[in-house]
Parts: structure tokens; sequence; C-alpha cells
């Protein structure tokens, strides 16, 4: 679904009244202004979780150059609680987190990294500890009194308030609203799984939503628990493939903007369901689509390979960028099946696709996504890349049709497996990459960065070569891109014009 210049412009009056009323917020609240990213336990560790848990992940996230990346927020998902005090008050499981849930904030704010708390818009929570319906003022306090930085609220045991957006609304508003009167700044991501369409109506009371069914650990696979393939969906469910969610996120990315996001859940990297190919693939569009990036694996147990793949600095630069436009799939095809056999449901999985999303400074990302078995090559065209600049409707010439465009492949400066390694082992720490754009070594500091110094935007002003990946070719005026890509692998390209026509002022938001 292509976002047109009028749509691109309501919105951006809309957010310009928003800040207008807000103080120069991007969001309600002022938090999110770009996708939150952080880590959760629930995909790794379900209800398994307590206190060390917590400052353990908390410590590696620091040791292995998370933290500095972005990686704020440490969530702590369901089965924390022992249901309510006397005075109706939520407590903390005492044998789970013996020193309270004060001391976790107050020990994770001391490494430089916010507390993530979770509940539900329920009567119970998912594995039926006390949720939050009905209690949001008294909840929101005691978060707030905790220290808590961020909120997970999830959908199960709702009691029946759904089936329109305003029963949905209204019931997540509550919490919005009590989070909001605490004073204190608690970003605020829902968790309803897409029903009753969130993406149309949550921008103004959430930072995030969910717009799908939980997410699982494969690329493709079909699960009878995860019915549905289009995002109007009466049960979501869960057990939802990288490409299921991927797919049906596809049309309603548009609806995204700086401080409210589309959440296609936590990040499955590193958790052995799928190969290095496919995770890349699932980092990547989880980036450009501009979801939140929340690891959901063992940080603790990392692999050189997961870690090379979450520290993809020139990756997460698309993913942070303060131009907040969520890439547009232009085309989608049939991919090549090599004599392979595919059940019916797979039908969405097994396909080719084209994705590009604009920049801040005019640069632009290109993607390939390839779901099919076998590797293909792959071709877009400039009228691809500028689907929106060319189809305004406007007989004006497009200039970016007329320029000559660098092109860097965000891949190609991933961190060597020895580096990776080093850093796991402790023989090494992150630094910022080196000014030659070489993949270091073991004996050299690694090529990372570190945005808590400089901002993703501040560094590619800069032209960070770890922002910026390897350029690998040039586009010449109405020339076409081209990449091989591996079977269910994915090429991102980050496209910077070398001017020449001049550039259009932007009109979009």
């Amino acid at each position: 679904m292509a976002r047109s210049i009028w749509s691109y412009l309501a919105t951006a009056a809309a957010l310009l009244a928003l800040k207008a009323t807000s103080g120069g917020a991007s969001s309600y609240n002022g938090l999110a202004v770009t996708p939150q990213m952080g880590w959760d336990n629930w995909n790794a560790f379900g209800c398994e979780v307590d206190e060390e848990l917590l400052m353990n992940t908390a410590q590696k996230m620091v040791d292995f150059g998370l933290r500095d990346l972005g990686y704020h927020y440490v969530i702590l998902d369901d089965c924390w609680s022992d249901g309510r005090t006397s005075n109706g008050s939520l407590q903390a499981n005492a044998a789970k987190f013996p020193h309270g849930m004060r001391y976790v904030a107050d020990q994770l704010h001391s490494m430089g990294l916010g507390f993530g708390m979770y509940s539900s818009a329920g009567k119970y929570t998912c594995a039926r500890y006390a949720a939050s319906l009905g209690m949001e003022k008294q909840d929101a306090q005691t978060f707030a009194d905790w220290g808590v930085d961020y909120l997970k609220y999830d959908n199960c045991y709702n009691e029946g308030q759904e089936g329109t957006s305003m029963l949905t609304y209204n019931r997540y508003k509550a919490m919005s609203d009590a989070l909001v009167a605490t004073g204190r700044p608690i970003l605020y991501s829902m968790c309803n799984w897409g029903m009753d369409y969130p993406w149309n109506w949550a921008q103004t009371m959430a930072n995030s939503w969910r717009m799908s069914g939980d997410v699982y650990d494969s690329f493709d696979r079909p699960d009878a628990r995860c019915p549905c393939t289009t995002y109007d969906c009466r049960l979501p469910g869960f057990h939802c493939s990288v490409m299921n969610i991927l797919n049906k996120a596809a049309p309603i990315l548009n609806k995204a903007q700086p401080g409210a996001w589309n959440d296609l859940d936590m990040l499955e990297v590193g958790n052995s369901g799928m190969t290095d190919d496919e995770y890349k693939t699932h980092f990547s569009m989880w980036a450009i689509a501009k979801s939140p990036l929340i690891m959901g694996t063992d940080v603790t147990r990392m692999t050189p390979q997961t870690l090379s793949i979450y520290s993809n600095a020139a990756i997460l630069a698309i993913n942070q960028d303060p131009l907040g436009i969520p890439a547009l799939r232009v085309w989608q095809s049939p991919a090549q099946r090599q004599n392979e056999t595919y059940s019916v449901d797979a039908y969405t999985a097994s396909e080719t696709s084209f994705w590009t999303g604009q920049l801040n400074g005019g640069d632009y990302v290109a993607a390939f996504v390839n779901a099919g078995p076998g590797p293909a090559t792959m071709m877009a065209t400039m009228n691809d890349i500028f689907i929106d600049q060319v189809t305004t409707g406007s007989n004006a010439p497009v200039p970016q049709l007329m320029q000559t465009w660098d092109v860097f492949d965000l891949w190609a400066n991933r961190m060597s497996d020895a580096s990776a390694q080093a850093i796991i082992v402790g023989n090494m720490t992150m630094a910022t990459n080196a000014t030659d754009g070489s993949n270091a070594t073991s004996t050299l500091p690694v090529q990372t960065y570190n945005a808590t110094a400089t901002s993703y935007a501040d560094g590619l002003a800069a032209n960070d070569p770890a922002l910026l990946g390897v350029k690998v070719s040039t586009m010449a005026p109405m020339g076409t891109l081209v990449a091989q890509v591996p079977g269910h692998g994915v090429v991102v390209y980050r496209l910077r014009s070398q001017g020449g026509a001049g550039r259009r002022k932007r009109d979009e938001l």
C-alpha cells in the first residue's frame, strides 16, 4: 500500500499541531522519537526469570557494547509478581526478586540502562498473574515509585472488552492516562496483537503497538496457531513466522510516525531456529520497518554470529533515522521454487520483494528480500526506488531520477566472528570503528559504533564508515539497482546522492 503525498502532508500537519501543544515533543509523552531498543526475557526464558538474570543480562549488554549501540531498556516480562498486598498494590515475588523492584531499577539506572515492566489490560496476565484492568491508577503509581521507565501492556483475559476500536482504545487509554498522571516519563508499549486496528488510533496515547500475534523462531513455517495471513484478523494467535508478520505489516507501516511505531514483536535472532541468512533478513526488515528492536535471546550466551548481527550499526542507523519513515514494499513477486513442494498456506512466504524508504539528509534505503529457497538475481529501477516521487501526480521533473547515487552495502562491514568472539570472552572492548572502513581483526579495535557518544544522525553527517557500510557501486541517472540475494536472504543498501540535478524540497513526513 503506497503512502500518497497527501497522506504524508496530512500526517505532517498533524505532527506539527501535536508539537505545538506538547512543547515540541514528537510523541504524546516525548518518548520513542525513534523506535525503542532493548532486551526482553520472554522469548528465551518465559517464566524462568529473576533478579540475577536481569543483572547478568544488563552487565553483558554493557560489556558487549550493546548499550552503547542503543539497546537501552531491560524489560522484565510476565511471571514476576506475587499478587497484591492487603491495600491492593502489586508486589514482586520475593524469592525471585529478594531486593525488590526499586533495587532492580536503581541497579539498571546505575549502568545507564532503563527498566521495563510488564502487565496486562485484563484481569490476569497471560501467565495468569495479577493484571491491571480496573487498577490502572494504582498500578501506574506503583511502577513509577519503583523507577520503571517502560511498560509492556498485554491483552490477555480482557473480559470481552474488545471487538470495536473504541472498546479497546478506552481500555488501553486508561493506563496511558494513569502513566502520564504519575509525572514519570514511562514509555508505553501496547501489546494488543493488532486487535481492533491500533495503528488507526494509538498514536496519541501509546509509543508503540503490536500489530500481529506473537512471533516465533521460524522464517516461514505456517502454524495453525497463527491462522491469519493478513492484518485484518480476528484471531492473531501466536507462533507467527517472520515472513507471516512482515507480510501482514507491509500495508500498515505507513501508520507509524516519530513517537508511535508499529511493533512487529521481539527479535528471535540467536534462538537457533533460523539460519544466519534468515536472521539477517529478520533483523534487517524489522529495522527498516521502524519496528522497535527488542532482543529476545539469552544475551549471556550469545554466539559470535548473533552478536555481530545485533551489532550492525549500519542497519541500526536505518532504524534510528530521525526522519522516522518506515520503508514501503514497492513490489512482490513469486520466487523460483526449484522443484520444492510448498503447502498452500506458505504461498505468501515464497516470494521476492523490493522495499524502499526515505532517510534523513536525502539518503534512501533499498532492500531486496528473497524468501524463496534458492539464490536470485534481483533488480529495481529508479522508478521503483523513488516511487513516491514519481507518482505524485505532478508533471514536474523528478530530480532523484537524474542524479548519480553511491550504493553502500550495509552488511559488507559486518563484524568478524573472531572480533565478536574476542568481545564475548572479554579480550576486546567495543570502540569507534576504524577510519579506513576495514573489518578489524582480534588485534585491533572492533568496528562498531557508540551512539551514546555520537548520535546516529551526527555520525552519518560525519560519514562514519560504521554507519555507511561499504560502497559497492554507483547508480547512474535512470539506472538500475542489481543484487545477488541468497535464499531466505536480504541485501540492504543505503543510497546517497552525488548531487547533480539538485534536490527537490522534501514534501513527505
